[in-house]
């Protein structure tokens, strides 16, 4: 049976925390019943400084709650795993692949693959983590396992994070670009990666990605997506019931 080789294509939208969760999740869910798609691909930026939290951590420190009152702040749980990760001004990225390796570390390294080929494109050459898993950590940025890309001088420029569902794959990650360094240093006690000038351009770099991703899947097609009044009546359900903000213990 030959595979289907449509990619879904998303344009780039900016909208709260638990909206972005909801469209991933809405994506991965549509993987499971549309049988017309390969992958679905897309880019976002985040309305607002958001703090996303791994679905796994389960306890979050006074601090964070805190600014999320005082600092405006908002925090937001993933479906996927991982550790917190401070969106601002970044740029994040979504994948949903139908038909990944079922090895983690295989599906890693390619779905990584086109990131660093894209990355190679606009001036900066990046290499996989090597580091441990580090779990008293809560910064997903503080440690570089294989789940993320950094430079030669070891700054992670992408945390990646994956969410599994009937051997169906959501990866998403944030593409650190111009963050704040007054509030990573409130929220993380630590100074943020530095990033190199050439990621300054959001549009540069999907344009670089896009190109990128279909080198590496080259038999794919793309195929611009809208969401309608169904999706988004759907997306707005999963929102409400899954991705509530944070703001209290």
């Amino acid at each position: 049976m030959s595979l289907p080789e449509k990619v879904l294509y998303l344009n780039p939208l900016e909208l709260s925390g638990p909206e972005q969760m909801a469209i991933d999740l809405f994506l991965l869910e549509k993987s499971f019943t549309d049988k017309n798609f390969n992958m679905a691909i897309r880019f976002y930026t985040w309305n607002g400084d958001w703090l996303s939290v791994g679905k796994n951590q389960k306890v979050l420190p006074k601090t964070w709650i805190n600014l999320s009152k005082n600092e405006n702040l908002k925090i937001v749980r993933r479906p996927s795993g991982g550790k917190s990760v401070l969106h601002s001004k970044g740029l994040t990225y979504a994948i949903v692949w139908k038909y990944p390796p079922r090895n983690k570390k295989e599906s890693y390294l390619k779905t990584a693959q086109w990131l660093k080929d894209g990355f190679k494109k606009i001036g900066v050459d990046l290499t996989f983590g090597n580091q441990p898993i580090n779990l008293s950590n809560n910064n997903c940025f503080a440690t570089s396992t294989l789940a993320d890309l950094v430079d030669k001088e070891k700054n992670k420029y992408i945390g990646s994070a994956q969410y599994w569902k009937k051997g169906h794959l959501l990866q998403h990650g944030e593409i650190l670009i111009e963050p704040s360094k007054r509030l990573w240093k409130k929220v993380f006690n630590a100074d943020p990666p530095k990033i190199k000038n050439e990621l300054k351009e959001k549009d540069r770099i999907i344009f670089y990605l896009k190109e990128s991703l279909i080198k590496t899947w080259p038999s794919l097609k793309w195929s611009d997506y809208k969401l309608d009044k169904k999706d988004k009546e759907l997306i707005d359900k999963l929102a409400r019931d899954n991705f509530k903000e944070i703001n209290h213990f």
